[in-house]
């Protein structure tokens, strides 16, 4: 399970869900499985565990225990996957957002750029679109919005522009084709950091994770019971905003609603004024935790 991934703020993560012995508990992404084992050590015999991913390369890390029940799919489907099971309502939601040690550091996957690969960067390796379906089709006005939306470039328009130049005289398939046409628009010194900025939009949009969260989210209200818990850890400033606007609002933009009576109507009641972030130690531990920031919110 480490050496798959080593899980962010776990004891915060699982202090947040508040697992009751006999409750009905989610973990939308298995991963290495390190928090949805945490989960089973707070479950009694009554207790049980969902848990989704859709990488099938995490069905080898499912514990032996019959509490606990795995899909291999997408979590935007959640509430049809649980209804599948005959499960209305659960207890507890947990969600952690970051990509699993796992996948950085299996070089076919296509996911760093460290690696001179195949552009993949797919979660699941049955979806169509891949890193280098998106270099190779996507206009330079998509190129630029995933740019600036996912990855936060200031200068996406340059970087766009310099792909879209580019492929009109050669293929560019691997991680490395796409660093060499880029590399005039990184910034002295800045290299790694930017280049991670590029990958993370490439890989939010290969994975569509922004629709697939907004989804998640919006589902939750609806399955989680009164006192519930949703638990998630996010990575970056879009997952972090969709999370904070839903727990304020009941919607992944941040607008209140009235009832009736001329009241705000919302869903959900946070239990931390700011996220909760990794200690020194813990980044110190480590690396890929310097970015993280858990929210926890309550069902009213």
């Amino acid at each position: 399970m480490t050496a798959y991934h080593q899980p962010v703020l776990l004891n915060e993560a699982i202090e947040g869900l508040n697992v009751q012995v006999s409750g009905t508990y989610v973990d939308v992404t298995f991963g290495g499985g390190g928090h949805s084992r945490e989960i089973l050590k707070r479950l009694g015999k009554h207790g049980k565990l969902y848990a989704f991913d859709q990488d099938e390369d995490t069905t080898a890390r499912i514990p032996d225990d019959r509490r606990i029940i795995f899909t291999c799919g997408n979590f935007r489907f959640l509430e049809n996957y649980l209804r599948f099971y005959g499960v209305k309502e659960v207890d507890g939601i947990l969600a952690d957002l970051g990509v699993s040690s796992h996948h950085f550091d299996e070089p076919e996957r296509g996911f760093s750029y460290r690696y001179n690969v195949a552009l993949d960067m797919r979660m699941n390796r049955k979806g169509k679109l891949t890193a280098a379906g998106i270099v190779a089709g996507y206009s330079e006005s998509e190129l630029e919005h995933i740019l600036s939306a996912y990855g936060e470039l200031h200068n996406s328009r340059k970087v766009a522009r310099s792909i879209i130049n580019a492929r009109s005289s050669r293929n560019l398939d691997k991680t490395g084709d796409l660093i060499t046409v880029i590399q005039h628009c990184i910034p002295a010194g800045q290299t790694n950091q930017y280049l991670s900025k590029v990958f993370q939009a490439f890989r939010i949009e290969v994975n569509r994770e922004t629709e697939n969260l907004s989804d998640m989210l919006e589902q939750s209200s609806t399955l989680l019971k009164r006192g519930g818990r949703l638990v998630v850890i996010s990575y970056h400033s879009l997952e972090d905003r969709l999370v904070k606007n839903y727990f304020k609002s009941g919607n992944i933009r941040g607008i209140t609603h009235k009832d009736v009576y001329g009241n705000y109507s919302v869903p959900f009641r946070s239990l931390h004024q700011k996220p909760v972030v990794p200690s020194e130690k813990e980044i110190k531990n480590n690396t890929r935790a310097r970015s993280a920031k858990l929210r926890v919110a309550v069902k009213n």
